[in-house]
């Protein structure tokens, strides 16, 4: 389908209207920036044979489903898994579980962060790539020469490069680990992707006074601070969650490792202790409040869930300090018989957050205040609860 084609541009705009007031200045682009040709193909996650895998997806062998998926303003549209891009994978194909690499992300959260990142029409601003849709939306808020690129994949780069030009973009596009040293001086710094501490760089590289908006890994947090006169930075946790793929330094994440020994005392032995949960059995992934404290407070933490035929639940909790914890209940709404071995009970740890949430209505990450060090440390406060990330 032709970007000049009036279909797109009607499900373009009914997209804008969705996500922000006609008056804001980011409703033009998101109503004039044809997401769709940023992912012409994707994998889409889903059971097969009994296992997860991802399917292939190709938007020309289906235009109105295409223009479904690339205009939901709600939806991140996976295109890398593993080291395997969708462009470049054989028709059909199908990936068995792996971790995805790449996407283009919701195009509501990508605007809700140039939001909070208070662009102005003459902040210099870095974004990161992928797809190259967010960088597409910048361009057409400020201007080409306002707007650095950079992703870690020579690839994403340099197809972003070609679909930006086809709609009459030409950033400057860099390949870069954004971990590392960026190239050049921004007044804004928007990173669609999570990194696990701030990086040091940000902080030099960010004119005085400048915003940074970004994710951390493991968690939902998405943090915004303005750089201070010491070079380090402030600012507070915002209101809405966020999660993204963790940044990688090649073409795949390494591979995870051999933990199979630990997670089968997890699931067999009776373990150091044997107690009764205060709360029913939760799926903790599926949380952003509940998840982030816990990896400020514990972080590390790996969780598995499974659900039985006869609708009994077991959550494990296993760490690679050797710390694991079982707890089983026969439903959803009955309190679980929860089995502790290692040095730390990691179910106690859960279940003292989750009474802090019954207690208060909320966790002390909520709205959190935000003081980054020069060196990238991150410490968290909120009425004298205190947590930190330490630099890398």
């Amino acid at each position: 389908m032709a970007q000049t084609s009036p279909a797109w541009q009607d499900y373009a705009a009914r997209m804008a209207d969705g996500i922000v007031r006609p008056e804001s200045r980011w409703h033009r682009p998101l109503a004039r920036t044809p997401r769709h040709l940023f992912v012409p193909r994707w994998w889409e996650p889903g059971e097969r044979d009994g296992a997860w895998a991802y399917e292939l997806c190709d938007g020309a062998g289906d235009t109105g489903r295409w223009m479904d998926i690339a205009y939901d303003g709600s939806l991140s549209v996976i295109t890398r898994v593993g080291p395997l891009h969708a462009d470049l994978a054989t028709p059909g194909a199908v990936v068995p579980e792996t971790r995805p690499t790449s996407s283009s992300t919701l195009p509501r959260l990508v605007t809700q962060m140039y939001q909070h990142a208070f662009i102005a029409d003459d902040s210099r601003t870095l974004v990161t790539c992928g797809s190259g849709y967010g960088t597409a939306l910048a361009c057409r808020r400020l201007g080409d020469q306002l707007v650095t690129s950079v992703d870690v994949d020579p690839y994403l780069i340099e197809v972003a490069r070609e679909r930006l030009a086809a709609i009459g973009h030409q950033p400057r596009l860099e390949v870069c680990d954004v971990t590392g040293e960026l190239p050049g001086g921004y007044d804004r710094i928007v990173s669609t992707v999570a990194v696990p501490a701030i990086p040091a760089s940000w902080l030099k590289a960010l004119a005085p006074g400048g915003r940074m908006v970004t994710t951390l890994s493991r968690t939902g947090l998405l943090v915004v601070a303005d750089k201070t006169p010491d070079g380090g930075a402030v600012g507070r946790v915002a209101p809405e969650a966020a999660g993204f793929m963790s940044t990688r330094h090649g073409d795949d994440y390494p591979p995870a490792p051999d933990d199979a020994a630990l997670w089968h005392t997890a699931r067999t032995a009776e373990g150091e202790s044997v107690t009764t949960g205060l709360y029913p059995v939760m799926r903790v992934n599926s949380t952003w409040d509940v998840r982030s404290t816990l990896e400020l407070i514990a972080p590390g933490i790996e969780h598995r869930m499974e659900t039985a035929e006869d609708g009994s639940r077991t959550a494990y909790m296993l760490h690679d300090d050797g710390s694991w914890a079982r707890a089983t209940a026969p439903g959803a709404r009955e309190l679980p018989t929860v089995h502790q071995g290692g040095p730390r009970r990691l179910w106690e740890e859960l279940d003292r957050i989750r009474t802090w949430l019954v207690i208060d209505g909320d966790l002390p990450i909520s709205g959190a205040a935000v003081r980054i060090d020069p060196d990238g440390t991150c410490h968290f406060e909120r009425s004298g609860w205190t947590a930190t990330i330490d630099a890398k």
